[in-house]
């Protein structure tokens, strides 16, 4: 510590100034020099160990099992997905209206789902039974069944 006092005690007073500004940006930039050399040789290190013991494979395997665990989940959701865009159909289509009396059937010597339209949303249109037994009875057909069968309309 000494010695340092007689340095700097032997330099001129501006150099001296300096110093204060100049050493803290030198530990600055060996400092950040350092850091640099360290994450070059990590990552040498990391290519060297990828190359060496094959984890191409494992990053592989693992992005085919991220893509099947989407691709299940996508089928999952198809049904909501389907019935979802089929009352995007429905509505620029329009089959049918609102208060429009339907019957959905699956042939023609079969009776059907019958009723009258009271609400259409996403994912289901609501009808109000029209079977005599079952009055008041509200009836959820899913949206995408519309276009999978055969249908009756009255205005």
């Amino acid at each position: 510590m000494d010695r340092w006092r007689a340095v700097r005690s032997a330099l001129p007073t501006w150099l001296d100034e300096w110093l204060d500004v100049v050493v803290p940006i030198g530990e600055l930039l060996l400092i950040g020099m350092i850091a640099w050399l360290v994450v070059r040789s990590i990552a040498a290190t990391a290519r060297t160990m990828a190359s060496r013991y094959e984890f191409r494979r494992l990053l592989w395997s693992a992005l085919t099992g991220f893509a099947a665990v989407g691709a299940v989940a996508f089928f999952a959701a198809w049904s909501v997905l389907s019935n979802i865009f089929c009352s995007f159909l429905i509505f620029a289509t329009k089959p049918f209206r609102l208060y429009d009396q339907i019957e959905v059937i699956d042939s023609a010597d079969k009776p059907g789902i019958c009723g009258r339209v009271v609400d259409i949303n996403l994912i289901y249109t609501t009808l109000q039974d029209s079977n005599p037994a079952s009055k008041n009875c509200l009836l959820k057909v899913p949206n995408s069944l519309f276009f999978q069968r055969m249908m009756r309309h009255w205005h």
